[in-house]
């Protein structure tokens, strides 16, 4: 079992080489790759196509690395997804490198640089349809895991999957499937439906979130860490409790931390301060087999 967290701990070219100024990012490479996927959408339609996937690596970590796969969030319109471009995640991406792994960031479909049909619409506001929207997700994160394996460099079965937002529930989907080498799963405010402009921290569909979550427990035995600030816009200091709950009692296993507010919306805790989650982060990798490296 993961050691009690305590809050107060959170006071294009297919490789290039980043310059940056240091010598801790010196080595560090972020390439682009294409990776087919194929999944259904909500009415059972087949879509295939590729999508784009940055990739990170550092020629100075031990080998094989360690693969995590990073998951972004989703914006409320269409305009906004598209907006997206490539996702990158750049600062964490390099945060997780320096620790020794190979971490790939996929764009998914429907989204930014990859494009194509929305798989991921769950439908109206006061009736959506998760399941087969966090499925399609799902299946695109552990087809990149599956592809980037592939690599020389890359372990065959040691893993981590993150995710943020959409893509934070997205990962408790995945290890509902208990997929074998992935070791431990972080959500980073995970959930569906928020609103911060129109509903803050009353997102649609709770009820359904709160099914989902609990259906997913009912078949995942990985480790998670699920991560939420109090002043989350998307959903609230009191849904994300009663999401873990549910998951938790249906047999799911994880640890639940809400930070103390942090800057005006506690939604991008992931994205705007890492240097709070990244010591408690890094305390569970410890816990479950991913210790940090040591550089030259």
């Amino acid at each position: 079992m993961f050691p009690p967290l305590n809050p107060l701990r959170l006071l294009s070219s297919l490789s290039m080489c980043l310059c940056i100024a240091g010598p801790t990012f010196a080595e560090v490479h972020e390439e682009q790759i294409e990776v087919p996927v194929r999944v259904a959408d909500g009415y059972g339609k087949q879509v295939s196509q590729n999508i784009r996937v940055t990739v990170w690596s550092d020629d100075r970590n031990p080998v094989p690395a360690p693969v995590l796969v990073l998951n972004h969030g989703r914006p409320s319109t269409a305009e906004d997804r598209v907006k997206l471009g490539r996702i990158r995640y750049s600062d964490a991406s390099r945060y997780f490198v320096g620790r020794g792994f190979i971490v790939a960031v996929p764009t998914r479909i429907g989204y930014g640089v990859s494009g194509g049909q929305d798989v991921e619409d769950a439908g109206d506001c006061r009736q959506r349809n998760y399941p087969p929207a966090f499925a399609a997700a799902a299946d695109q994160v552990l087809t990149v895991l599956s592809a980037v394996r592939q690599r020389p460099d890359a372990a065959p079965d040691r893993a981590v999957l993150l995710g943020q937002s959409v893509g934070g529930a997205t990962v408790i989907a995945a290890a509902a499937r208990n997929p074998p080498g992935v070791q431990a799963i972080v959500n980073f405010a995970g959930g569906a439906g928020g609103d911060p402009k129109n509903r803050p921290e009353r997102p649609c569909a709770t009820a359904q979130m709160e099914r989902l979550y609990r259906g997913f427990g009912e078949t995942a035995r990985l480790p998670s860490l699920w991560i939420y600030a109090e002043n989350d816009q998307y959903f609230g200091s009191v849904y994300p409790r009663e999401w873990f709950a549910a998951y938790r009692d249906a047999g799911g296993t994880g640890d639940f931390l809400q930070v103390p507010p942090a800057g005006t919306d506690g939604h991008q805790f992931f994205t705007r301060f890492g240097p709070l989650w990244q010591p408690v982060v890094g305390q569970f990798l410890d816990t479950h087999g991913f210790p940090s490296v040591t550089h030259p």
